[in-house]
């Protein structure tokens, strides 16, 4: 019995730490055995939330305990994103949505959206819970929020984070872009904005460049070529170093991309 209760006390205390929530593979580490916990899954004082991972004892579970939960059942470097990330951050209000999981690994679990990434990606924690930044955040929601929710999100952002405002973007190609560049600590453009005569998607006014995005959607008419090379002209007229970029670049093979931004960006 006496033994019994020391293990009891070992679990409560990892459980305090993290919004009463722990893994099987945190408390085998612990010195719990794999009999101890099944003893107490049967016994009800450890209950799965999802695959390893459970919440201790009977009380009713937060919204933290929620969030955390589905970040660690989603293995290592998950994180929070999108507008679980938002709610857990204060940046928009109502009652919390579901959790939205970024993964490393293809991973598919009840009750968890998730997103697989092939980079790894810079996250943070928050309340206790594993989440993309402020930044990220803000990027993965302008797609989704409608203007005046987006513009709140923003203006909570900065005056709880002292985060700048984050550019708006018109294509997922554009959100994809500015994703990648947070991740790698680049400077985010200035985007959507007139440049002369012209409207370019993303310029970098202090580094004198200008970047277009290729959306095919957009991009495969005569008119819209012609407009393209008049872009690139004015770009050099006004002493920018001009780069255009594909889906192919962003999406699947972002590495000399990078490597090039790097350079232009120093």
């Amino acid at each position: 019995m006496a033994a019994q209760s020391r293990t009891d006390q070992l679990i409560a205390r990892l459980a305090s730490r993290s919004h009463g929530v722990v893994t099987r593979t945190r408390l085998l580490a612990a010195g719990v055995t794999r009999n101890e916990i099944t003893a107490r899954i049967a016994r009800g004082t450890l209950i799965v939330v999802h695959p390893g991972v459970y919440r201790v004892g009977h009380a009713a579970r937060s919204v933290e305990a929620t969030y955390l939960a589905a970040v660690w059942a989603c293995g290592e470097g998950a994180l929070l994103m999108d507008r679980a990330a938002a709610f857990n951050y204060g940046l928009i209000k109502g009652d919390p949505p579901g959790p939205v999981v970024k993964t490393r690994t293809e991973r598919r679990i009840d009750g968890i959206e998730t997103h697989r990434t092939r980079r790894d990606e810079r996250g943070t924690e928050r309340k206790g819970v594993p989440t993309t930044t402020v930044p990220a955040t803000l990027i993965a929601l302008a797609s989704s929020l409608t203007e005046p929710e987006l513009a709140k999100a923003c203006h909570e952002a900065q005056v709880r984070f002292g985060v700048r405002p984050v550019p708006v973007t018109l294509n997922e190609l554009e959100d994809r872009f500015l994703a990648i560049l947070t991740t790698e600590g680049l400077p985010l453009p200035i985007t959507n904005k007139s440049a002369g005569r012209k409207w370019v998607d993303c310029r970098w006014p202090a580094h004198h460049l200008t970047v277009e995005l290729d959306s095919y959607r957009y991009r495969h008419t005569r008119h819209a070529g012609e407009q393209d090379r008049r872009r690139e002209r004015e770009a050099h007229a006004r002493g920018d170093e001009h780069r255009r970029y594909t889906y192919g670049d962003v999406f699947e093979d972002p590495g000399q991309m990078l490597a090039e931004l790097r350079a232009l960006l120093a």
